[in-house]
C-alpha cells in the first residue's frame, strides 16, 4: 500500500549502506536495483516489507524482523535447543536473546566454532540444503605429521561410506612430528565427516573447529559468545539463495 512507502535512500541508509547522501550515489550510479529493476533516479518509494531490494547485486536485510546469530560454540555443547537427557546444549545459551532462534545445520558436541542460528525458517531451510553448496571451512588439529602424499589423496576426496568428501580446498598451515594443523574447506555436512576422513587417512582429529559459513567467518568472536549479523552480512546469505 502506498501508506507504507518510504524513500528508497532512506531504506537503504536505515540498512546500514551509509548515509542518504551516499545512497543518493548509489543509486544515482545505478547500483541499485528494487524487484529486479534498476533504479538510477531519485525519488523512487518503495515499501520495505514487501520489495526486494539489491545493492550491487547483493539483497540488503530489511524490516521483517529476521536476525541471524553466529555462536561460537564452545567443544562440549550439543547442537539442539532443548536436551531431554539434561545435557548443556545451544538453546541454553541464546535462550534470553529476543526471539526465537533455530540452529542452521549442526556441529558435533567435540566441535568448536561458528553455528549460525536464526528466526528465519526458510532461510534457514535453503541454507542447509546441498544444491546451494555452501563451503565451510575448518581449522583441524590432527594426530602426526602429514605429507605431501596425503594431502594430495585429502584433495583428491578420501571416500567414506561409499562417497567421496566433497572438498573445496585444503591447506597444510602447521607440521610437526606429534601434530598437524591443517585449513580445510567442504561442501557437505554428513555427520562427523571430517573426523572420519582423518581416521580413514590415519591422522585422527585432536581438535575441531569450525571457522566460517559461506561469507560468514569466525573472526575474533569468543567462544560461548554471540553475535548479530550486520544488515549487510544478512543481505549476503539471502542472495546466496536467492531470497
Amino acid at each position: 500500500m502506498e501508506e507504507n512507502k518510504v524513500r528508497l535512500q532512506k531504506v537503504l541508509a536505515a540498512a546500514g549502506l551509509g548515509s542518504r547522501r551516499k545512497c543518493e550515489e548509489f543509486i544515482i550510479a545505478g547500483r541499485v536495483s528494487v524487484n529486479g529493476v534498476v533504479m538510477d533516479e531519485l525519488g523512487c518509494r518503495v515499501d520495505p516489507d514487501a520489495d526486494i531490494i539489491h545493492v550491487d547485486n547483493v539483497r540488503i536485510a530489511q524490516t521483517s524482523g529476521h536476525v541471524v546469530v553466529a555462536l561460537n560454540k564452545p567443544r562440549g555443547i550439543v547442537t539442539t535447543m532443548t536436551d531431554p537427557q539434561g545435557r548443556a546444549c545451544v538453546g541454553d545459551i541464546v535462550k534470553d536473546f529476543d526471539s526465537r532462534l533455530f540452529h542452521i545445520g549442526r556441529l558435533d558436541s567435540d566441535t568448536e566454532g561458528l553455528l549460525l542460528l536464526t528466526n528465519d525458517g526458510e532461510l534457514s531451510q535453503l541454507l542447509s540444503h546441498p544444491s546451494f553448496g555452501i563451503a565451510k571451512t575448518y581449522l583441524a588439529r590432527v594426530k602426526g605429521r602429514i605429507i605431501r602424499d596425503t594431502m594430495r589423496e585429502i584433495e583428491k576426496g578420501v571416500v567414506i561410506e561409499g562417497k567421496p568428501v566433497a572438498i573445496v580446498s585444503a591447506k597444510l598451515v602447521e607440521s610437526s612430528n606429534t601434530h598437524s594443523v591443517i585449513e580445510i574447506s567442504i561442501h557437505e555436512g554428513r555427520n562427523r565427516i571430517l573426523r572420519k576422513m582423518f581416521d580413514e587417512v590415519g591422522h585422527p582429529v585432536v581438535d575441531l573447529v569450525r571457522t566460517q559459513i559461506g561469507p560468514i567467518k569466525l573472526g575474533n568472536l569468543k567462544v560461548g559468545s554471540i553475535r548479530t549479523l550486520s544488515n549487510q552480512e544478512l543481505g549476503t546469505l539471502y542472495s546466496i539463495v536467492g531470497l
